[in-house]
């Protein structure tokens, strides 16, 4: 870290380049071709318009779910985490007002930081024995303990978040392409910049959270070949620390910001509270991870600062999933959660994506659906 003096050196330095690259910069002009955005950039050119809907709409089909006991095993941070946890939890109470279930019916719990994993056989055995089924296990930490628990309870329909049981055929596994929606926030944050210059925080160095950066960065550098990308683990491999370590985040946030970033995009679960504080201490602009977190009241002091969310839609599959049990015809999901059914995307609360943007970030989306574009889920370096 550097000292407070030669970080206010730097900040002003950040801040006198991104206003005169506004005064002299131009904005893209629409038909394709590339320019110079507000803040300096060279923007690539436009993809082509998109056509009028580029994704699939879900069914609207009434199920009745009353009869069925719902059990949710967050992961660490649970309900209120403002990101992953949350987003599950928005899917169980989805179910509880479009599938009629019962306020007594529905029971979560919580993991508890580094916790041993006989813990979590624990807390999945404990839903399965007290009559919950489905039970939905938020988060790939919980493979493990369904390798040991799932087969104890046949009968049981289990499903998990970013993960899978081979061999388990009561084992249901929800999964996401976060590298695509994250490859769309990279070209707002490459859009929004006033420095040409991003950084990514992540929580912790795990394949699931490279996928984020590895978008990130495509959907940056495809927006602006030239772009300049910080990026930084809170923890590595192993020490799940880096998912609930707000104080860590705005450190390494602060960093990023001390060193010219000016658009930060955090995937690292409750730490990104700490990022979104950086964000608004140091006056540049964040994106947020999984749920809307313009909207989460959790982070509701920084959200003049935040510009736009990944949306890694854990309520769609969580809800689609006991919508699925309540129907009897799991067949019915996607094997993949990705921008085509909606399961990833972008937010746009609070008006900081203008129309112009938007039908930018609409292009990319189709020629991702397309097969145009591949997004890699695996960083460059």
């Amino acid at each position: 870290m550097r000292g407070i003096a030669v970080a206010a050196i730097a900040l002003t330095s950040v801040m006198s380049m991104a206003a005169c690259a506004k005064d002299s910069g131009s904005t893209t002009s629409s038909g394709g071709s590339s320019g110079t955005s507000a803040s300096g950039c060279k923007l690539a050119d436009k993809p082509p318009a998109a056509a009028a809907s580029s994704s699939t709409a879900g069914s609207a089909d009434k199920v009745d779910g009353s009869a069925l006991k719902v059990g949710l095993a967050y992961d660490i941070g649970g309900r209120g985490d403002a990101s992953f946890n949350d987003s599950a939890a928005a899917g169980l109470d989805k179910a509880k007002t479009e599938l009629g279930l019962k306020a007594d019916a529905v029971k979560e719990l919580t993991a508890a930081p580094n916790e041993a994993e006989d813990a979590k056989q624990t807390r999945l055995r404990q839903l399965a024995t007290e009559g919950y089924n489905p039970i939905v296990a938020v988060g790939f930490a919980y493979a493990e303990s369904l390798k040991v628990v799932a087969p104890q309870f046949p009968d049981v329909k289990f499903a998990i978040v970013d993960g899978a049981v081979d061999g388990a055929t009561n084992v249901t596994p929800l999964v996401f392409a976060e590298e695509q929606g994250s490859f769309l926030v990279g070209v707002i944050a490459a859009y929004q910049s006033k420095a040409c210059h991003v950084g990514f925080v992540g929580g912790v160095e795990i394949p699931l959270i490279q996928k984020f950066e590895a978008g990130y960065a495509q959907g940056a550098k495809a927006a602006a070949p030239d772009i300049k990308i910080e990026k930084k683990y809170l923890t590595p491999a192993g020490d799940f620390t880096g998912f609930q370590d707000p104080a860590k985040g705005q450190v390494v946030g602060q960093g990023q910001i001390e060193a010219g970033a000016d658009v930060l995009y955090h995937a690292s679960g409750a730490s990104g509270k700490g990022v979104f504080a950086a964000a608004k201490a140091g006056n540049v602009k964040a994106i947020g991870v999984d749920s809307d977190q313009y909207n989460q009241a959790t982070v509701a002091e920084s959200k003049d600062v935040i510009i736009s969310s990944m949306l890694k839609r854990v309520d769609v599959a969580v809800f689609d999933f006991v919508k699925a049990v309540a129907k009897k015809d799991l067949a019915s999901l996607p094997k993949v959660f990705d921008l085509k059914v909606d399961g990833v995307g972008y937010a746009t609360s609070g008006g900081k994506i203008d129309a112009d943007l938007a039908a930018v970030l609409e292009g990319y989306k189709a020629q991702i659906i397309a097969g145009k574009i591949t997004v890699s889920d695996k960083p460059s370096s």
